[in-house]
């Protein structure tokens, strides 16, 4: 299987309401081991796997401001908050056998390491799936421009967006029947028409490294294995 692969070293960017399931609030123990076994059939085939991980099933930054928060206290809750989920995802994974380390942009030195590059690179060569927490550490940046960050960084192949759907399409495909999927997509394609994918610092950064960035279904057993050797549903946004 591994001479199938196209991708040999990727990151997986979930947004915090992929962790949800079907509550209204916080973290499903049945989606984050679902979620886990995707990431462990990966890791399996000889992909070097690292996450980002969203926060907005526990604390969404902008909804703070909206309630009338600071937007730098409200974002480093929200930075506070993906740590949680990373915690969760590294308990699921490690359930599985997945060796995981959590590496957090703020230090928290009590429950995970710091993010150091070079360190969070041997992890993965030594087949470890390392979780980055915390967003850049900084606010006013989204856990998607972390993602294309982290990417960049670690040299990956791709960055993986695991969403709610199969792909990106023209509009809502939950509230309409006739939206279009894309199978392929300019990173400019995205930021003319403003399809939200990624928000445009993410894309922009993923465009200026040459990093692919394939959306596709979380929810769908396997498919996380499949997308990685060309076969599952999915749109490809690379230059």
């Amino acid at each position: 299987m591994t001479a199938e692969l196209q991708y040999k070293r990727v990151l997986l960017k979930l947004s915090g309401e992929a962790l949800m399931g079907d509550l209204d609030y916080g973290i499903s123990p049945d989606v984050v081991n679902r979620v886990a076994k995707e990431i462990k059939s990966v890791v399996e085939m000889g992909t070097e796997v690292c996450l980002v991980i969203g926060a907005g099933n526990i604390f969404r930054g902008m909804t703070g401001v909206t309630s009338g928060f600071d937007r730098t206290s409200s974002d480093h809750m929200g930075m506070l908050a993906t740590v949680m989920n990373s915690l969760a995802m590294q308990n699921a994974l490690e359930r599985q056998g997945v060796n995981t380390r959590v590496q957090s942009a703020f230090p928290i030195a009590s429950v995970c390491e710091p993010y150091i590059r070079r360190k969070a690179i041997r992890h993965m060569e030594k087949g470890r799936v390392v979780v980055f927490a915390a967003g850049t550490g900084n606010p006013f940046f989204t856990t998607d421009s972390a993602a294309a960050l982290r990417a960049a960084e670690m040299g990956c192949d791709a960055v993986f967006k695991g969403t709610q759907v199969d792909g990106v399409y023209d509009k809502d495909p939950k509230l309409n029947s006739d939206a279009i999927k894309y199978d392929t997509l300019t990173y400019m394609d995205v930021l003319k028409n403003d399809l939200k994918v990624m928000d445009a610092s993410a894309i922009s950064l993923a465009r200026e490294n040459n990093i692919p960035i394939l959306v596709f279904s979380i929810h769908k057993h396997g498919n996380f294995a499949k997308v990685l050797i060309g076969k599952g549903p999915h749109t490809k946004i690379c230059n």
